[in-house]
């Protein structure tokens, strides 16, 4: 993160849509760059290194999904999904390929600034400290190991790549091991939500954290929310 204004690339080739969230997004403080189709959003994110991406999935050149693979496999940054596509499959690709949050056209500015927020709070908490935490800073549960300070996963000793929100995700329900937390509990935690309105993103999350670890460790329980235990 800057120690000035938050730099925000907007990746939108309607003009009509990015001047208004162009409009709200200054006026609530932060640095815009904007681009209108996939190659000149990877050249801008490598140029001006933001600190969050808002990309749109549908774009000229080639979609958003390519551009989230291209920008993270250079350098980790937070991204924020639009997309007018309410497909779970949609959802579950572009949370594959490294977005953290996604939001469905037609969205609110008002929901488009604390999704922001939101997230750009997540990326700046502190690692824990190993002397002051009060968990260990490896917990290891069945197969699984969850290294806290190194953010890094191991199943069965295989390394797991982890998206930033998807290690968050596991080291919550990984720290209460058996506690069943609802979808609620998990977006405050995690997401830094005040309200239970993206009740979807977690279970999108969970999919994809079920396809890289496997089906057995994370439990539904239903009409409640999840629980992460020994296979």
């Amino acid at each position: 993160m800057t120690a000035t204004a938050p730099r925000v690339l907007l990746v939108e080739d309607e003009p009509t849509i990015a001047r208004a969230v162009v409009d709200r997004l200054v006026a609530e403080g932060f640095a815009v760059d904007v681009a209108a189709d996939g190659p000149a959003a990877v050249d801008m994110a490598r140029a001006c290194e933001p600190d969050l991406i808002v990309l749109d999935v549908m774009l000229p050149g080639f979609d958003g999904l390519e551009v989230c693979r291209r920008v993270q496999a250079e350098r980790s940054v937070p991204v924020l999904m639009l997309t007018a596509r309410d497909d779970e499959t949609d959802l579950l690709v572009g949370l594959a390929v490294g977005a953290d949050d996604y939001v469905t056209k037609p969205f609110s500015m008002r929901e488009l600034v604390a999704r922001i927020r939101a997230l750009l709070r997540r990326v700046q908490r502190p690692a824990p400290d190993a002397a002051s935490a009060p968990h260990p800073p490896v917990l290891r549960i069945g197969p699984l190991e969850v290294d806290a300070r190194a953010r890094r996963v191991r199943r069965d000793g295989r390394e797991v790549h982890l998206t930033p929100t998807e290690f968050d995700l596991l080291a919550c329900l990984a720290r209460n091991r058996g506690a069943v937390l609802t979808r609620a509990v998990l977006l405050e935690q995690v997401w830094d939500w005040a309200d239970a309105s993206g009740t979807r993103v977690v279970d999108s999350h969970v999919k994809a954290l079920r396809r890289k670890l496997g089906p057995d460790l994370i439990r539904t329980v239903h009409g409640v929310g999840y629980s992460l235990d020994s296979a």
